[in-house]
């Protein structure tokens, strides 16, 4: 079964999402951006997910994780839990 490891930042607006994208964008480093915008309780660990397998994320966040390039930021990602930016780390 595929596998995969993540990271992301969770905020309440798309507007703040993109703004926090251009930030790591211009070199400020994710995990430091995720302890201090996100408002999830893995920003306490720069964001890390872990590993996960298909279905056990929200179906956008899956649809993300599961196709996107590695170690590349997408987002926004628009979820019940407000946008994320979601970064790839590893697939298998």
């Amino acid at each position: 079964m595929t596998k995969a490891s993540a990271r992301h930042i969770l905020v309440a607006t798309e507007d703040k999402c993109n703004e926090l994208k251009s930030k790591i964008e211009n070199g400020e480093d994710f995990a430091v951006v995720a302890k201090e915008y996100s408002t999830c309780p893995s920003s306490r660990d720069g964001g890390n997910l872990g590993t996960f397998s298909p279905g056990m994320m929200v179906k956008e966040f899956d649809e993300v994780v599961f196709s996107a390039p590695i170690n590349e930021v997408q987002g926004p990602v628009k979820t019940q839990f407000g946008y994320h930016l979601v970064e790839v780390t590893s697939r298998s």
